[in-house]
């Protein structure tokens, strides 16, 4: 059945300018909030939905500028035998090339037949649907496509209200799962008539004295009502038509008193099931009313696991756990430039899927922090923490996640950067110099305009900690490594990396005494991140450390230290 090869949007709402190129299956899209999403699933139904008008206000024009028409053309792929009809559109039938995206005037050989339809509103708000075709033009012909065929090709939209889908209304998803329909006539005009007089034989003793006072006011006035007044249904509200009938349970209770996340799981399971006749669904933030475990099991009804996929999908997401069930070929990430709008596929390289599977929130944040292990990203976040306790604004208010590259290999920071920053993400890399990167992957990196944090010169973020910090609060450090591993781990770790020429006691005592030398500072920084077992290796451990130690005292610390802790919130912040 049909699919939507190409989408172009002007003036409309938010959208000066977009040209997408969508795929067969799932399209899901993701971005700040405000970037379009939404209108993009709107400016679809409203092209190509089975209707004859729509509700457009100035408010809708881009800018609210209404000299500029809005402009939605949808160019149609896998059309079927009926919109191929040489009688009936063959002037307006054109060639689609899905190699380079170009749409030919004419239809050829070896290139997909399309149709293009668009929508365009003027000042005036009247909506005009025309397929669009020079050689049309030329000839002074112009139509649309035909209702019976839009009804068709209608998308599906899975909003916050489905109970349209729930009755065999106009458009409804059980229309398209069978060619049997209701001719009951007669029987529902009956049954209107019988429960219109029903109520009133009820109503008048329940009414008695206000049906009174209408009879006795209205012969007063002379107005003719006749002996009496009656309270029945209005004719006008009580109309059964084919839309009264209704899905129930075996209980007789409507399926509309499902909650949201059933009856959009309902609704994608039938869309599915009636996908040879009805192909496109919309589906607006897509978590809404779902657990993760049936967020997961929608997108399974979606056909996000098959290939070929069954349904051609648009749906928007701020869940991680929606993107991290998808294959970045299925996920595009919206930006608004200043001069247009552009949608771009994630896709599948190795350090673009791993972060889909491993740290998903990056791709719905602004800014992206790389670190290259948990410590980075544990001590980043106490540190926010902290700030944040002083007042200060928090890292996740201005749309910052992280990603953890899982140590190692600073190069895969920067690797993992820059496919970020071609997204259009907003990047700083935060790695340690104990292994320094490659200058030329760096280069690249900052060429493309990402920023980075490095510790200095042959140091991990434990060094730097031991080397930076006052005595008093390298005391702290040592207390809260002895709270944190087993008994006598700490004191191993000192005596094995000294070669049994150091203790624990005799460090703290020395920490007493005189303060605590370069050698034991250059010691401890060693000491602590020994193995799997280092003292502080993990989120949680190194978010206490940054949170209840190194922010309260970063005033007492080494100066380059400082500026190199500032440097990342400022920048953090600046985007």
């Amino acid at each position: 059945m049909a699919r939507i090869r190409k989408v172009e949007i002007r003036n409309f709402r938010s959208i000066q300018t977009l040209d997408w190129f969508p795929s067969t299956g799932i399209n899901c899209l993701i971005g700040p909030g405000d970037n379009g999403k939404s209108t993009i699933l709107d400016a679809i139904d409203m092209c190509l939905g089975a209707r004859r008008s729509v509700p457009i206000g100035d408010t809708d024009f881009f800018n609210l500028d209404v000299t500029h028409p809005i402009s939605i053309t949808l160019t149609l792929g896998a059309l079927s035998d009926a919109l191929k009809n040489i009688d009936t559109y063959g002037v307006y039938l054109r060639a689609f090339d899905a190699t380079t995206g170009q749409i030919e005037e004419e239809p050829r050989h070896g290139l997909e037949t399309t149709l293009m339809l668009n929508l365009t509103v003027a000042s005036d708000l009247e909506p005009v649907w025309t397929l669009v075709s020079q050689r049309a033009q030329q000839q002074g012909l112009e139509r649309s496509i035909a209702w019976k065929d839009r009804v068709g090709i209608a998308p599906a939209r899975l909003g916050s209200y489905t109970n349209s889908n729930l009755s065999w209304t106009r458009g409804s998803v059980l229309n398209h799962l069978s060619e049997e329909r209701a001719n009951l006539g007669a029987e529902l005009a009956r049954a209107a008539r019988e429960a219109r007089a029903n109520f009133g034989d009820q109503a008048g003793a329940q009414f008695t004295e206000a049906l009174r006072t209408v009879t006795d006011t209205a012969t007063s006035l002379g107005v003719p009502i006749g002996a009496t007044a009656k309270a029945l249904l209005d004719a006008h509200s009580v109309s059964i038509s084919d839309g009264a009938i209704a899905l129930h349970n075996e209980s007789g209770v409507p399926l509309r008193s499902l909650g949201t996340g059933s009856a959009r799981l309902l609704i994608a399971g039938l869309q599915r099931a009636a996908a040879d006749c009805a192909s496109i669904v919309l589906v607006d933030e897509l978590e809404y009313g779902l657990e993760p475990h049936r967020l997961i099991r929608l997108l399974g009804s979606l056909g996000a696991k098959e290939n070929p996929p069954p349904l051609q999908v648009f749906m928007t997401t701020h869940s991680p756990v929606a993107v991290r069930e998808l294959n970045g070929n299925q996920v595009f990430v919206v930006r608004a430039n200043a001069q247009d709008h552009q949608v771009k596929q994630v896709g599948i390289t190795d350090d673009v899927q791993s972060t889909i599977r491993r740290d998903p929130e990056a791709f719905l944040a602004r800014t992206v922090i790389v670190c290259e292990g948990a410590s980075e990203v544990g001590f980043v976040r106490g540190m926010d923490e902290y700030r944040v306790l002083q007042g200060q604004h928090s890292l996740l208010a201005s749309g910052t996640a992280y990603v953890d590259i899982g140590g190692g290999n600073p190069d895969r920071c920067f690797e993992r950067g820059s496919a970020l920053l071609n997204l259009g993400y907003h990047v700083i890399v935060l790695v340690d110099s104990d292994k320094p990167p490659n200058q030329e992957i760096v280069n690249r990196f900052i060429a493309t305009g990402g920023k980075f944090i490095a510790w200095r010169p042959g140091r991990a973020i434990e060094d730097e900690l031991f080397m930076s910090l006052d005595d008093r609060t390298i005391y702290s450090l040592i207390q809260r490594a002895i709270e944190l591993t087993e008994d006598g781990i700490v004191d191993a770790h000192i005596r094995t990396q000294s070669e049994g020429k150091t203790t624990l006691d005799m460090i703290l005592a020395e920490g007493a005494s005189t303060g605590y030398s370069e050698n034991t500072r250059a010691l401890l920084g060693l000491a602590s991140r020994k193995g799997k077992n280092g003292w502080f290796k993990s989120v949680t451990k190194f978010e206490g450390v940054a949170r209840d130690i190194v922010g309260p005292n970063l005033g007492n610390t080494d100066a380059g230290f400082q500026e190199l802790v500032n440097n990342l919130f400022r920048w953090a912040h600046a985007t």
